[in-house]
């Protein structure tokens, strides 16, 4: 099935954007990087619209402005539980979650049918999903009760967002994402803003809002996070303040791609196959980390990558 295919090479590009978000994160605010990345898509997809066509309706308008409201609720609810910690349970509960959660609704609101071995490969899907989110070295400690409750609730806002492009009409065309990452961009443009008003009035630059403040998580407009390498991983990786802006801008529009196979693979598909394997968007950062700065991948992540081959082959035949 080509929408299991899409789903799968979209969840690595979604890795990849994750993974130049997290570089980016090292120099700059996290928030910035997303409303860096949220102007460069939004710039990217609206060049290609004219391209691909689209037909602009009220109704799609409106559910890619929802998109983008789930969007920026995902991304404070993941920062607010990656704060809390510890991410080595916290990353693979969202990530599990957010293919849950979208999964279901396919299956028991959109009425989507699966063959025995789909049904069987959506159960690989999601142990892939949490192998391949699994962060090594991190110290496994007992989670508040708070953090997973926002563990939860980001999963729940990524996968609502899948839901809610899925709800588009096929003539739209590329109108839902250009309306939410334009929404996503306007909110973190304003939050970037009442930081830099604050901070002016407190007597520091406006610029000094650009800065690293807090737990460095990079993340994308979806709300998606590179958690290993947006803080210390021990490896020397020089990015300058002027490189990590131009890393956020290809973030952006590396996620905007992302976005736009998700989106046909939605139209080609069944919801609950595409939100299973777009949920293995770490697999994209592990192959870049690997690949870029020579990290080591852990055995458990490479049994985690095979499964999801293997996911994604069942799938394919669901």
């Amino acid at each position: 099935m080509i929408s299991a295919a899409l789903a799968l090479v979209g969840a690595i590009v979604y890795g990849a954007a994750d993974f130049l978000g997290g570089l980016a994160a090292k120099r700059l605010r996290s928030i910035v990087v997303t409303c860096i990345a949220a102007l460069s898509g939004l710039v990217a997809l609206a060049i290609s619209l004219p391209l691909l066509g689209g037909v602009w309706s009220t109704a799609d308008v409106l559910w890619g402005v929802l998109a983008g409201l789930v969007g920026v609720a995902a991304i404070a609810l993941l920062y607010a539980c990656l704060a809390i910690g510890p991410m080595s349970i916290l990353s693979p509960l969202t990530a599990v979650v957010s293919a849950i959660a979208p999964m279901l609704w396919g299956l028991l609101v959109n009425g989507d049918t699966l063959a025995p071995v789909g049904y069987a490969g959506l159960a690989v899907a999601l142990v892939a999903v949490v192998l391949v989110g699994f962060i090594p070295g991190q110290q496994i400690v007992r989670p508040r009760p708070r953090g997973l409750l926002m563990a939860v609730g980001a999963g729940l806002a990524i996968g609502a967002f899948l839901i809610v492009v899925d709800q588009t009409s096929a003539a739209s065309g590329l109108v839902p994402l250009v309306t939410s990452r334009a929404t996503s961009f306007v909110v973190t443009a304003a939050i970037v803003g009442i930081l830099a008003l604050i901070a002016v009035r407190r007597g520091r630059g406006a610029a000094s809002v650009l800065a690293v403040d807090g737990a460095p998580l990079g993340a994308t407009p979806t709300g998606h996070a590179d958690l290993e390498h947006a803080g210390t991983t021990g490896i020397d990786v020089r990015i300058t303040r002027t490189r990590a802006w131009w890393l956020a801008v290809v973030c952006g529009v590396t996620d905007a791609a992302a976005n736009a196979l998700m989106l046909v693979a939605l139209r080609a598909g069944d919801l609950s196959i595409v939100s299973a394997l777009t949920a293995l968007y770490p697999a994209g950062t592990i192959l870049l980390a690997a690949l870029v700065l020579r990290e080591r991948v852990a055995a458990v992540q490479w049994l985690g990558l095979a499964l999801a081959l293997v996911a994604g082959g069942m799938l394919a035949l669901a």
